[in-house]
């Protein structure tokens, strides 16, 4: 990408203004993470309720530093390990200073979520603004995450100031967001770093508790998620819907109708998770009155992808009857 390009956009950032920009998972929509009003824009661009954090991004690890009231042995063991990647550490945050994260980047929390991306893009952009961003996915709150800009443009496109288009993303779904702020971490959210790979230097993890009230302490948590507009049913041995047109991705069974279409998805994770949301886009686009989905399989190695796609799958009514 054109250097003129990412100092434009650097620009645009330092004055307040929203810039989207490709991270490895997926695209995200970015402000000045220490500008209180910057990042009311992104809320009201989102239509994200106030009760949703945001994760911060940052190019450097004294970056990371500044923003935490104590970057921890483990923080540092996990970045060294995994950053730049898609893992998220949510630490307690800096209260004063120049470097405070104001409320509304944290959902009133007293903690807050960092990563460093690793799309070159991304690192460009950073270190040209020379600030944290906040930067949630780049589409509407529960929708369907972003991994290209054509997708962007079709969701939030005339709402932003500048959209960076680098290609797209190679991870496919969203960061691993661990909380590092109790004697034994926490994951809030599976992602692009699996649960077996933190526990080979953690040890012992614990999984999220559900939120009855309050803010949430993670992205991701919102019991509907990464929607597509199109009804998604979790199906099992190719029990699709019995009526209408639909789309089936198939991952290990067979179809018990003839008259739909069926996608073939990879048989590996990762492959899986860099696939899904583009094919969910495509899908969505293509006037199906459905969409099945294979159950993922019941291991670590599918746990993320088994949650985008139980958020996906969470209607609020199921008028469908399932064959």
């Amino acid at each position: 990408m054109d250097r003129a390009e990412i100092d434009r956009a650097a620009g645009l950032l330092r004055s307040g203004r929203l810039v989207v920009f490709p991270t490895e998972t997926v695209y995200g929509l970015g402000a000045n993470a220490l500008d209180a009003e910057a990042v009311a824009r992104i809320y009201a661009v989102k239509r994200r309720p106030a009760t949703s954090p945001l994760i911060v991004h940052v190019s450097s690890l004294e970056m990371a530093r500044s923003l935490v009231a104590n970057w921890t042995e483990i923080a540092d063991r996990l970045a060294q390990q995994f950053w730049p990647g898609p893992l998220t550490l949510v630490l307690q945050k800096q209260l004063r200073g120049p470097f405070a994260i104001p409320a509304i980047v944290t959902a009133n929390l007293p903690t807050v979520g960092i990563r460093m991306p690793a799309h070159p893009v991304a690192q460009a952009l950073i270190q040209s603004a020379d600030l944290p961003l906040a930067a949630p996915s780049a589409n509407r709150f529960t929708q369907l995450s972003p991994t290209t800009a054509e997708h962007v443009r079709a969701s939030i496109g005339s709402d932003v100031d500048l959209i960076l288009d680098g290609g797209p993303c190679q991870v496919g779904i969203e960061s691993t967001v661990l909380s590092l702020t109790e004697s034994v971490p926490r994951l809030l959210r599976p992602g692009g770093i699996s649960r077996a790979q933190l526990e080979e230097i953690l040890g012992r993890i614990n999984s999220a508790e559900k939120n009855e009230a309050g803010a949430d302490p993670s992205p991701g948590m919102h019991p509907r998620h990464y929607s597509p507009q199109t009804p998604l049913y979790l199906v099992t041995e190719g029990k699709v819907p019995d009526q209408g047109r639909g789309i089936y991705l198939q991952h290990n069974s067979q179809p018990s109708r003839a008259d739909i279409v069926i996608h073939q998805m990879p048989s590996l994770p990762t492959q899986y998770a860099t696939e899904l949301y583009e094919v969910l886009h495509q899908a969505d686009c293509g006037n199906y009155g459905w969409i099945a989905v294979d159950r993922p399989p019941c291991s670590a190695d599918w746990e993320a992808i088994e949650d985008r796609l139980k958020r996906a799958a969470a209607q609020l009514t199921r008028d469908l009857t399932l064959s």
